[in-house]
């Protein structure tokens, strides 16, 4: 017999941020990803466009491999069509936004969180309205030259650097001019943790970084750990792993999913979601 199934949905392959942090904390679980790569980005996307999108793949992994759980590993779904999942299937559905924007508030002192993401993400404010929620200020920067550069694979590179400190330096100056003294800069874009080591480089002294890959994780993880560990404990056969899908470019998929994912992602299964 099987163990538990947790869907894992991107519009691409950043989303392996996710499945990395949930597979690291959720040992025990089985994992099947959806990488939707026929059909990014989807921020260029009208929100009806997005919304049935996501709820077809949602309905992939509930539906056809049994998915009993589904983490959205991707914010512009997360931002802009999780309604639209959540009636499209009948599991718990877990979005990227709000354990990020948790995280923060769990994080700071000054109340003041700082949000670098993709153009679609912040154009949505999604962010600002979870921290505004939670009675935090926050201030978003979209950052379009970042992934590009990641999936080039220069995470390290002084271009990507330099690209990186002119971005912190546009985003704190903004900041400074809403009378702001931001503590806490959370990676909204699941391609962002790959350069978490140089972004606590060049962040101002006293400043966190929050990956939300992380903190969704952590959510993930204390929803499921004492219901599917009892699951496990009582069934005799289970096969912890993770099984990846994607909609176009398998290829590319295996090729540079495991700078996400860190370590090979395995054969990756072509699978036709239609138009």
């Amino acid at each position: 017999m099987s163990g538990p199934v947790v869907g894992v949905f991107d519009s691409g392959f950043g989303g392996l941020t996710v499945l990395r942090a949930l597979a690291e904390r959720m040992p025990w679980a089985r994992f099947v990803f959806l990488g939707d790569t026929a059909r990014l980005p989807y921020g260029s996307k009208s929100q009806r466009t997005i919304a049935r999108y996501a709820a077809e793949s949602a309905r992939f992994l509930v539906e056809k491999q049994g998915a009993g759980y589904l983490v959205i590993a991707c914010n512009t779904a997360s931002a802009l069509a999780l309604e639209a999942i959540e009636a499209a299937v009948a599991v718990p559905v877990l979005g990227v936004i709000e354990p990020g924007a948790e995280a923060a508030a769990k994080q700071t002192k000054t109340g003041d969180v700082m949000v670098i993401a993709t153009e679609a993400t912040v154009a949505s404010h999604a962010y600002a309205a979870a921290c505004q929620r939670r009675g935090l200020r926050g201030v978003e920067k979209a950052c379009p030259l970042l992934v590009p550069l990641i999936e080039e694979g220069w995470t390290e590179h002084s271009v990507t650097e330099q690209v990186l400190r002119i971005y912190l330096d546009e985003l704190l100056a903004e900041a400074a001019g809403a009378g702001q003294h931001p503590d806490t800069l959370v990676l909204g874009c699941t391609h962002y943790p790959l350069l978490r080591g140089m972004l606590e480089r060049c962040v101002p002294e006293g400043v966190t970084v929050i990956d939300s890959a992380e903190a969704t994780a952590r959510r993930a993880a204390e929803a499921m750990q004492e219901e599917m560990s009892q699951r496990v404990g009582a069934e005799s056969g289970n096969q912890p792993g993770i099984c990846c899908f994607a909609t176009d470019s398998v290829a590319k998929f295996e090729r540079l999913g495991s700078r996400f994912l860190g370590h090979a992602v395995g054969e990756v299964e072509l699978v036709d979601l239609g138009g």
